[in-house]
């Protein structure tokens, strides 16, 4: 209250000559023993020089809120010091709520709050207040303002927005380990008394974990708290206003708080001892059990890593960690077998993956426990003494005859008798037969290994008192060769002597192949056969390397006497017993030059002059393209010549250059040009031209020079314009003639030489002498034919 006073005492030295007036506090809100109203006094019009005696000033009211009383709370008074109480002055209020939440005595003053206020909703209200004359409307004094606040009462508990609230907190922690920071707001005012001030506290929770009852930090209380005892706590909270007074407000929130683990427990085996049984038949890398170590940890801190203490079992098993359950399986790495050893025992130990420093101190985090494995006789197949069975046998072994056994047993307890038998729905040609009992093979049929040089099949073995248990061996059967074929040529060989051969020449070297499966080192020989060896154009040198050479015995051969020679000769292999084969070799005789080379092998060829050789023949037929290229190379010149133009005029026929374009039809194209106006005797007599006058030159258009070193055309166009110009009836003058095919139906028939009747005979071939020697054979052929078509014809 005092410090109200005193805030009232300054707002009176503020507004000291303003427009408030002294206030008279409530009997409550003032320091005098006297109660008093909460006045306010507006001055009234003075002259300047008076001196206003003032009491406390005010500039703000104070109602409380959330009145429940029946009649309309009472504010305070605005009283104006015109105001002499007769009735004149009237009291106006205006701002914040006026007319709906505060009303005002238009004749006392009297303020009063017509409805329950909520600080919460609206802590304070500015109004004006003015006093006015009744009668004439006027202010009596300027407008003054002034505040209504609410004053606050105890009516909001506090409240935990954030709730409720999740927490952790490592087990085991030690006492006053944070765990979580909570918070209540109070929604009244701080400022004003204790309704604002909360104090926290633990209801349920304890002794577990504790609480600061001013900041609502939560430590834990207890050391050591176990997550495997207890991982799961539900502590509630409550804050309460007034400081913790009686007749406070409160409220409550809960905290969820769980213990994280961390790795303190070692893994354990529930047993020392691990009985398990095996089926010896159990595959290599099957799983055949699982061992368990229990951890009581969670996660990784639970995670255990398995393997066998080093000893009985470590060779021929092996255990790896489920990682889904943390089992330990166990696996087998080698076959087990009853018959050889019937129980195992070997050390397992289970340690942690992630191990916790902190806790080091309580010992080894791992365990060991004892695995007893026992095998279990299963009834087993027979089994075979070899993987594999390989046999030889010789092609013609005689059917019936014993090539081999097979041996198969059963190992279990009270063995059982087997029986064999061939598995012929894979191999279906039944060429061997096994004895069911004894396991030996015999043939069945006459082997060739020409036809098939090695035989592999399956035999299968099954056990008499178990007819559904059988294994099953390959078996390979090679078929060894017996020297049944003789040696023969390999290739068939047809080779050439020259006419003019020496004796003693090598003129082709033969080999031998034999069908048989040949041994190393085996040898072949070569000789004649003896009825060729009495007279020989030919012999057989061996040169004892599988090889031998045709060796010539003659001093030249002729074609014209024979041909063809054909050599018998005899080859013999090494093997038992011998075989030999008689292989004709054919030769051919040919003609050759001095260097030996072949020249002609063909029967034609005979009827040629000796001195005609192959490449006099590739010489003629060289000149023969020369002479056709040269020949379309003038066509081609001479119809892309540019040809002049005819003359137009009708009147000298002499100039006239009669130009055919056209290849025509001869006589029978009537659209041909008529060279008969050439020759009309009207014309040159109307002209009146001498004929025996040679006319002007003309300036031709300049022609291309000829080429000079093609020859034969320069000359052939010489020779026709010779012709032409002893010709009585060619055309006068300068005129130009071409030469072409006429067609058919000409009278002068075709220019070409094509279908000329001219005879061979008619044609001398001597000229072909000053070509060269090459050519001289041509000519002396030729030659030799015309008198041979000579005397044909006589």
């Amino acid at each position: 209250m005092l410090t109200r006073n005193c805030l009232s005492l300054l707002l009176w030295v503020l507004f000291d000559g303003g427009l408030l007036t002294p206030l008279q506090p409530q009997p409550q809100q003032t320091l005098a023993t006297e109660p008093r109203e909460n006045v306010i006094h507006l001055p009234g019009r003075r002259s300047h020089f008076q001196r206003v005696k003032r009491g406390w000033v005010w500039n703000q009211f104070f109602v409380l809120e959330e009145y429940m009383g029946s009649e309309p709370q009472y504010v305070g008074k605005l009283h104006s010091d015109l105001d002499k109480g007769e009735g004149t002055v009237k009291y106006t209020l205006s701002g914040d709520g006026a007319g709906t939440v505060f009303t005002i005595d238009e004749t006392t003053g009297d303020i009063h709050a017509i409805r329950s206020l909520d600080r919460e909703e609206k802590p304070f209200y500015t109004l004006r207040a003015q006093a006015v004359d009744i009668e004439t409307r006027k202010p009596l004094e300027p407008e003054s303002e002034f505040i209504i606040k609410v004053q606050d009462i105890n009516d909001n508990e506090p409240k935990f927005l954030d709730g409720p609230y999740i927490a952790s907190v490592p087990e085991m922690s030690p006492v006053g380990a944070y765990v979580l920071q909570v918070k209540a707001t109070d929604a009244d005012d701080p400022t004003y008394g204790n309704s604002a001030r909360v104090v926290y506290s633990i209801l349920q929770g304890q002794p577990y974990f504790s609480i600061d009852p001013k900041t609502g930090v939560i430590r834990t209380a207890l050391p050591n708290m176990d997550r495997e005892v207890k991982e799961q706590y539900q502590v509630l909270i409550q804050a309460k206003d007034m400081g913790g007074q009686l007749g406070g407000l409160a409220g409550t929130t809960i905290v969820n708080i769980t213990l994280t683990d961390v790795n303190d427990n070692p893994p354990r085996f529930p047993k020392s001892i691990f009985h398990l049984k095996v089926p010896e038949s159990s595959p290599i890398g099957s799983a055949i059990g699982r061992i368990r170590a229990v951890d009581p940890d969670f996660g990784q801190n639970a995670e255990i890593e398995y393997s066998i203490v080093p000893g009985d079992g470590g060779n021929l098993f092996d255990i790896v960690t489920d990682e889904n359950t943390q089992e330990g399986v166990l696996k087998l790495k080698k076959p087990l077998d009853f018959e050889t050893k019937k129980a195992y025992t070997f050390k397992v130990e289970a340690s942690n993956l992630h191990l916790d420093h902190r806790f080091h101190s309580a010992g080894p985090f791992k365990d060991t426990a004892t695995v007893k494995i026992s095998v279990l006789d299963v009834d087993e197949p027979p089994v075979f003494s070899k993987p594999l069975y390989t046999m030889e046998v010789y092609e013609d072994t005689p059917v019936g005859t014993i090539i081999g056994a097979v041996t198969a047993q059963d190992l279990d307890v009270g063995s059982s008798a087997v029986r064999y038998f061939i598995d012929w729905k894979i191999d279906g040609d039944s060429y061997f037969t096994i004895d069911a009992t004894e396991g030996t093979i015999a043939t069945s049929e006459l082997l060739d290994r020409e036809s098939t040089a090695q035989y592999n099949f399956s035999i299968i073995a099954s056990k008499v008192s178990n007819p559904l248990l059988t294994s099953r061996v390959n078996i390979l059967i090679n078929v060894l060769d017996v020297n049944e074929f003789p040696p023969e040529i390999s290739v068939p060989y047809e080779t050439a002597v020259c006419e003019n051969a020496k004796p003693g020449q090598i003129i082709q070297i033969v080999s031998a192949a034999d069908r048989d499966l040949s041994p190393a080192g085996q040898q072949f020989s070569f000789k004649l056969s003896p009825e060729a060896a009495i007279k020989p154009n030919f012999t057989v040198r061996d040169f004892r390397n599988n090889t031998a050479g045709i060796e010539t015995r003659r001093n030249g051969y002729s074609r014209r006497q024979q041909e063809l020679y054909f050599l018998p000769v005899v080859i013999e292999d090494s093997s038992y017993p011998v075989q030999s084969s008689t292989n004709t070799v054919t030769i051919r005789v040919c003609r050759c030059d001095s260097d030996g080379t072949i020249l002609s092998c063909n029967v034609e060829a005979i009827f040629l002059p000796v001195g005609l050789s192959t490449g006099a023949l590739i010489a003629i037929l060289l000149c023969i393209v020369i002479l056709l290229a040269i020949v379309v190379l003038y066509v081609a010149l001479r119809r892309q010549k540019k040809k002049d133009t005819l003359m137009t005029s009708k009147e000298d026929i002499r100039d006239n250059v009669i130009h055919y374009d056209d290849e025509g039809g001869g006589e029978e194209d009537t659209q041909a040009f008529d060279i008969g106006a050439l020759r009309n005797p009207k014309v040159i007599e109307d002209n009146k031209i001498r004929r025996d006058i040679k006319p002007d030159s003309l300036c031709l258009p300049r022609q291309r020079p000829p080429v000079e070193d093609n020859a034969d055309i320069r000359d052939f166009i010489n020779q026709r314009l010779q012709e032409n110009d002893v010709d009585p009836t060619a055309p006068p003058y300068d005129s130009l003639a071409t030469y072409a095919y006429e067609g058919n139906g000409s009278v002068a028939d075709s220019l070409s030489s094509i279908g000329s009747l001219t005879m061979e005979a008619d044609q001398d071939y001597t000229y072909l002498t000053d070509w060269g020697p090459h050519f001289k054979v041509l000519a002396d052929m030729f030659g030799e034919e015309e008198s041979y078509n000579t005397d044909k014809v006589t």
